[in-house]
């Protein structure tokens, strides 16, 4: 459960950031350069609660199937992409703050990874059901 919460509020907090909030102040009718201040300020905020989450559901992961999965399951895989493109956000918002493009890409690294990981399954959930049929 603890899995599901942690996916929930980061993932869909990333969507929900440039998918609902960002257009509904446009058709508001903020002026343009506090939506895009606006905009700024919860994205950097919102990428470092994602690596936080992240690396607690790393943490369960571990805890679940091993510190091998990190690597060897694709749920690790993407939660290790996940936190890069968390760290490269942030490492290119403090270090290179003009680099738009760089941010964009890395957000978008970081919605798609955090979208195919809400396909896969949870862990240990995984390993019960093919002990329940051999």
């Amino acid at each position: 459960m603890i899995w599901q919460l942690t996916q929930m509020l980061w993932v869909g907090g990333v969507w929900l950031l440039h998918v609902g909030l960002l257009p509904v102040l446009g058709r508001v009718g903020l002026a343009p350069l506090l939506i895009d201040e606006i905009a700024a300020m919860l994205t950097s905020l919102l990428v470092g609660f994602s690596s936080a989450c992240v690396v607690f559901q790393a943490l369960v992961l571990v805890q679940a199937e091993g510190l091998d999965s990190l690597w060897r399951d694709i749920r690790g895989q993407l939660l290790l992409m996940s936190l890069y493109a968390c760290g490269m956000f942030l490492a290119v918002r403090l270090g290179w703050p003009d680099a738009n493009l760089w941010q964009v890409f890395s957000y978008l690294v970081l919605g798609f990874s955090g979208l195919v990981l809400v396909l896969q399954p949870v862990p240990g959930w995984s390993s019960r059901a093919r002990e329940a049929h051999p």
